[in-house]
């Protein structure tokens, strides 16, 4: 009964112990990555960047072939200038020279107004003396009124080719030049899709072709990896899941990272799971090897890696 109660107690303390001692848990790190594509075909002509290069936002990354591009926006650029052009000819009278021209037409018809008049006047004197017929007369009043109304014609035309075009072949005008300006943008558009920058800040994790292979429309080129997309994965079991909550913070640990990193937790499976068939453990790390690939770097690298296996303990 003594050795009973002695072992008991013994029990009892680990117990104790193992309540008080410190929760860690397995798991692994992944990352979320960003794959780059261009929405059209074409031959890769340049590959700015290379695996396991850091890049910053705004960064050129590859690019395709862009002749047929480059031609369509020199063609909407010709259009535009072509709409801009006829709608300023719109705006603007005749040239100097028509408007010359029809100046000089209004001066042969007052001249010969003059001459009718005229002609009218001598042939009333003559008729009043009955020297002039009757039909005379008429034929001179005739002349006057035909060139009276040259003159005003003339006028009329003087009048009308010094003003712009109606409005409403100023206004087809006018939308026709948004139009072509459109048109400009849409092949500006397409002309830089051919050109891909990088969206975001990240490393290079891979490149998925070389230059000169034809890329199809929306396939990959480059994958990135930005930093705030790295996360930790790790299993709690059933009996510890009320202890955590999003937001909290856990402490990661790694082989070769040295201090724990803090961590704080994004969400919370709803639904629990069996245990994966598959887990890192002490027995199994030392089996596991990473490819690795060194190269001079500015910026510090990141500490953990995709596929990475972490210890995480909670606070």
């Amino acid at each position: 009964m003594r050795g009973l109660a002695v072992s008991m107690m013994a029990l009892m303390a680990l117990a104790g112990c193992a309540d008080k001692a410190p929760q860690a848990y397995q798991g692994y790190a992944e990352g979320e990555f960003v794959r780059i594509a261009a929405p059209y075909a074409g031959s890769l002509t340049s590959l700015a960047v290379q695996r396991g290069a850091e890049v910053k936002a705004g960064a050129p990354l590859f690019a395709l072939e862009q002749d047929n591009e480059k031609a369509g926006r020199d063609e909407a650029g010709q259009r535009l200038k072509q709409a801009e052009a006829q709608l300023e000819n719109l705006k603007k009278g005749k040239r100097p020279v028509e408007i010359d021209a029809v100046l000089a037409q209004r001066e042969q018809a007052s001249a010969a107004l003059k001459l009718s008049q005229a002609e009218l006047a001598r042939d009333r004197k003559l008729a009043t003396a009955g020297f002039v017929s009757p039909q005379k007369l008429d034929a001179s009043r005739a002349a006057l009124e035909r060139d009276q109304a040259r003159v005003k014609e003339l006028e009329a035309q003087l009048a009308t080719a010094k003003l712009a075009a109606r409005s409403d072949d100023i206004h087809a005008a006018e939308a026709a030049v948004e139009a072509a300006r459109a048109t400009l943008a849409k092949a500006d558009w397409s002309l830089a899709q051919k050109s891909v920058k990088a969206p975001v800040s990240g490393l290079v994790q891979d490149t998925l072709y070389v230059q000169g292979e034809w890329i199809p429309a929306g396939s990959p080129v480059v994958s990135l990896l930005p930093p705030q997309n790295l996360k930790v994965r790790f299993f709690v079991p059933e009996t510890r899941i009320a202890a955590l909550k999003p937001g909290q913070t856990v402490q990661v640990s790694c082989d070769g990272c040295g201090a724990p990193l803090a961590a704080t937790v994004s969400y919370i499976a709803p639904q629990a799971e069996y245990t994966p068939p598959v887990i890192y453990s002490q027995e199994n790390r030392n089996k596991l090897v990473f490819l690795v690939e060194a190269r001079p770097a500015a910026d510090a690298a990141a500490k953990l890696h995709p596929g990475q296996p972490v210890d995480v303990s909670l606070n």
